[in-house]
């Protein structure tokens, strides 16, 4: 019964999601899921926006960011902007010191060029497992995600279950256009990496990222010498396909009892 009623809840949330805007939407995800929530940013276009909305509506969220250590100046000019701009705090995780000494001495500063094993193994040690630590104690997983961003991408909904990280992710961006985006941060005045106005349009590690050119998919520029078949062009931080209902989603005890 608690499985069915879950699924009900997240249909019917999805449902509505599709007539509200996207302050709106994580309204909902505070009020009806009842739990402590987290926005994560990588200072991308599409984050400004989200923090833009947090900061606005002054949404009891909670902002962390992911530094790999191998991101661009502009990105790390842009986060000091944010917080200035909003007058808000993102927390910073690293990466485990160890875990990244290890994988170099081992493999290379650069081993992620050589394959697809290497490069899935420094986003695991960069990107996953600090995003492990700062998920804990969260039931509602805030992102920038947008459905035209890649074919994986294009089958998420606003509101779905993340079994690897055992929380609620939700998307209010789903079904905004890049375009969109970069209009809304321009009309709102909103710090942006300068970046984006040089053909970059998904900014992660500077070795790992390129600007695109006319035509290109937009997940073009990141790990761009991998096939799409085999890289997939994710780093592993928004799998998906996953059971949006788990057993493991009723038994945690971070989330509140108005969707238990």
């Amino acid at each position: 019964m608690g499985q069915d009623f879950l699924t009900s809840k997240l249909e019917t949330l999805n449902r509505l999601a599709e007539q509200r805007s996207v302050d709106e939407v994580m309204l909902s995800a505070l009020s009806e899921i009842g739990a402590k929530a987290v926005f994560t940013t990588s200072f991308g276009a599409e984050d400004q926006v989200i923090t833009h909305f947090i900061a606005e509506k002054n949404l009891p969220v909670d902002l962390i960011t992911l530094d790999t250590g191998r991101l661009f100046n502009e990105t790390l000019d842009t986060f000091e902007k944010t917080e200035k701009k909003y007058g808000t705090i993102v927390k910073v995780l690293f990466p485990d010191p160890n875990d990244v000494e290890a994988y170099v001495n081992k493999n290379g500063i650069n081993a992620f060029y050589n394959s697809v094993e290497l490069r899935k193994e420094c986003c695991r040690i960069r990107k996953i497992k600090p995003l492990e630590r700062g998920l804990k104690g969260y039931g509602i997983w805030i992102t920038g995600l947008r459905a035209d961003q890649s074919e994986n991408r294009s089958h998420m909904n606003f509101f779905e279950w993340d079994e690897r990280f055992s929380i609620v992710k939700v998307n209010p961006l789903l079904h905004w256009q890049f375009k969109e985006v970069m209009d809304f941060v321009h009309a709102n005045f909103v710090p942006y990496n300068l970046l984006h106005d040089q053909g970059f349009v998904s900014i992660g590690c500077a070795p790992c990222t390129r600007a695109i050119g006319e035509g290109e998919d937009f997940r073009a520029g990141r790990w761009w010498w991998e096939s799409a078949a085999d890289g997939k062009k994710e780093c592993g931080l928004h799998p998906h396909g996953e059971n949006p209902v788990a057993i493991s989603f009723l038994r945690n005890e971070t989330f509140g009892q108005k969707i238990l």
